[in-house]
């Protein structure tokens, strides 16, 4: 378990650490010449039996409280100390709203320097505490009188340390290690101290660092201040870390070490927050805090989705907008302080550590919120029976660190179904199956002579506007059920054909003839128009219609080529080893500078090929736009009919 000190400046917090583990926490020499803690300090006690505390010991001075938060955000426990001769000071109070905002509930109270005051005293300054933990998570926290110079109930205090139990981190989950140092061992290379808050870290183990993405290996490894092969949550661990763009300058208090899975930086968290009854005024919308959580201290905005306003010791649900991103997961604790950061306003804990930039305020997202509200098994329960109609399954596991067998469980449990990624009820994924089928039937019947309906315009058409992800998930489960066909761009139930009429079909036999024989320089509509005795108007239209049912492509303003033309042309483009010039591809396809140009400029907009003064290359993620493309060299078309 790793305790943390909390209490006022001089109350003997660092004496008593020394007392109950032989290990002056003050490291730094400016701490040494003014007897005051700055900085984070860190002890261990070995109580035998295998049982070992690890303390925290945290800056009293007010100036330094930003350094006290990131340290206290990785106990388990708080030993809050209060001078007997001094009693309750203003750090005592700021420090104890912090550990109550934190919703740390195992604590123990030391009344230090007990040597220093008579009986009455001391039973004045319990009385005291008493009452200030009366309306706190400590309320009825045992109170010890000790004094680290003499070892009065020091013994006491130990015991009734360790009888507060193990930490409750979990370690089911991901590895995640909030850091809290970072420094250079001669010999060793970069090391990263903090808490283990999940899982299990192991030498050799690749993980990466949040926010910034830097990997790193683990090449050797300390939990409890000992050569270790494993880090467990809930201990405190010293990690040598590797890696080919590791170093100090890289790696920053408030960074995490995390597993990959884990690596998902935010700046757009939903909290639940509580404003201290201590407050003189309102928290306003929008207003600028700084936020702190795990070791990380950024600056942010509240956004608050229940009003403008919020009255002191009220609660409401509002978004955190910071500066800069950070690693959050759900269940997260938050300290605000104020814009000058001369006081602890407020805390919240996260919901949705990736909360949306827009429609926050939307009936439907707080119903979300609602739900992402409650304990793992519940929440999913009820995201499942919102309107929404499906859960992101990944990032719901993500955002609460569990396993995908762990979130397949909840799933099970929550009577729902995965497909592709995405969790549903079985009602809403047979009506959402339904609703694509329908939407389809009753398009064939409204326009009989149309191919079918494209897929963004099949996903607005329907009864629930499905996310584009979903809604293709949705589509593929129906393709492959054969349920719904592809037809080149159209979307059609399988009952479904268009039929080109007789002269239709005729006219359309001899013009993919000469298509195909001069395959890279058809002729224009109106060529078809006089060579075939029919009306440009009705060779437009039958054109027309065939690109919509994919078999041909208006590369230019009534210049049709054929689709899988078009794929071999793409394959031509992409087949130089080079940026190419207009005159290359066009002495490929022997077609002429002015089509060669209309091709390539139809790629341009296309966005297949990107454009640089006089030279082109392809774009790999757009060769597969109109077929399969091969890069093969072209060859000219034979003389005759293929």
């Amino acid at each position: 378990m790793i305790v943390g000190t909390a209490g006022h400046i001089d109350h003997g917090k660092t004496a008593l650490v020394k007392a109950l583990t032989g290990v002056d926490a003050d490291r730094l020499k400016e701490e040494k010449a003014r007897g005051i803690t700055i900085d984070l300090g860190y002890a261990y006690s070995d109580l035998g039996g295998g049982h070992q505390l690890g303390f925290v010991d945290v800056p009293g001075h007010e100036r330094f409280v930003h350094n006290m938060l990131a340290g206290a955000t990785g106990i388990d426990a708080a030993l809050l100390v209060v001078s007997a001769v001094e009693g309750i000071k203003p750090q005592t109070v700021e420090h104890l709203q912090i550990v109550d905002l934190l919703g740390l509930d195992r604590g123990i109270v030391a009344l230090t320097k007990a040597d220093l005051a008579d009986d009455d005293q001391i039973l004045d300054r319990m009385a005291e505490v008493e009452t200030l933990l009366s309306s706190t998570s400590l309320a009825g926290a045992e109170i010890i009188p000790v004094s680290a110079l003499t070892g009065q109930g020091v013994d006491e205090l130990k015991a009734k340390l360790l009888a507060l139990g193990e930490s409750g981190k979990g370690a089911s989950g991901f590895a995640r290690l909030a850091v809290d140092r970072c420094f250079v061992l001669s010999g060793a290379g970069v090391v990263v101290t903090g808490t283990v808050h999940a899982g299990e870290i192991k030498v050799d183990d690749r993980l990466l660092l949040t926010p910034s993405g830097l990997e790193a290996r683990v090449r050797s490894l300390h939990a409890q201040n000992r050569p270790a092969e494993i880090g467990r949550a809930g201990e405190r661990c010293a990690l040598n870390l590797t890696g080919a763009r590791l170093s100090k300058e890289a790696i920053r208090r408030g960074d995490w070490v995390v597993s990959p899975d884990l690596h998902a930086p935010t700046d757009r968290i939903d909290v639940r927050l509580s404003l201290l009854a201590s407050e003189a005024h309102p928290l306003k919308h929008w207003s600028p805090v700084h936020v702190h959580m795990g070791a990380a201290h950024v600056m942010g905005r509240v956004a608050l989705l229940e009003g403008d306003k919020l009255a002191p010791a009220d609660t409401s649900l509002a978004q955190l907008v910071l500066e800069e991103k950070v690693g959050a997961l759900a269940g997260d604790r938050v300290i605000l302080r104020d814009p000058s950061a001369t006081r602890t306003i407020a805390g919240a804990m996260v919901i949705d550590p990736f909360g949306p930039p827009r429609n926050r305020r939307a009936e439907r997202r707080l119903a979300q919120l609602g739900a992402l509200a409650e304990a793992d098994g519940e929440a999913l329960a009820r995201l499942l029976r919102l309107d929404t109609g499906h859960v992101d399954l990944a990032r719901f596991g993500q955002s609460r660190n569990l396993r995908p067998a762990e979130v397949e469980k909840l799933l099970q449990a929550a009577e729902g179904v995965g497909l592709a990624g995405f969790g549903f009820l079985a009602t809403t994924l047979a009506q959402a199956r339904q609703d694509i089928v329908d939407t389809l039937k009753a398009f064939h019947e409204s326009k009989p002579d149309a191919p079918g309906l494209q897929a963004e315009r099949l996903r607005v058409g329907l009864k629930q506007r499905w996310p584009a992800p979903v809604f293709q998930a949705l589509l593929d489960q129906e393709v492959r059920a054969k349920t719904v066909v592809v037809d080149g761009p159209f979307l059609r139930l399988p009952g479904h054909s268009l039929v080109l009429g007789v002269r239709d079909e005729a006219l359309w036999k001899k013009i993919s003839a000469e298509m195909t024989r001069d395959r890279f320089k058809p002729p224009r509509v109106r060529d078809f128009a006089q060579a075939y005795g029919a009306s440009e108007p009705d060779v437009r239209k039958l054109l027309q219609r065939l690109g919509k049912l994919g078999r041909v492509v208006e590369l230019a303003p009534d210049h049709y080529f054929l689709r899988p033309t078009v794929a071999e042309m793409i394959g031509i483009a992409a087949a130089f080893d080079h940026d190419f010039t207009a005159a290359e591809f066009r002495d490929k396809l022997d077609n002429g500078r002015k089509v060669a140009i209309q091709i390539l400029e139809f790629f341009d907009r296309q966005g297949i090929t990107v454009r640089r003064g006089d030279l082109r290359r392809t774009v790999p993620q757009k060769l597969g736009r109109y077929g399969p493309v091969t890069t093969a060299p072209a060859t000219t078309a034979p003389e005759t009919t293929a």
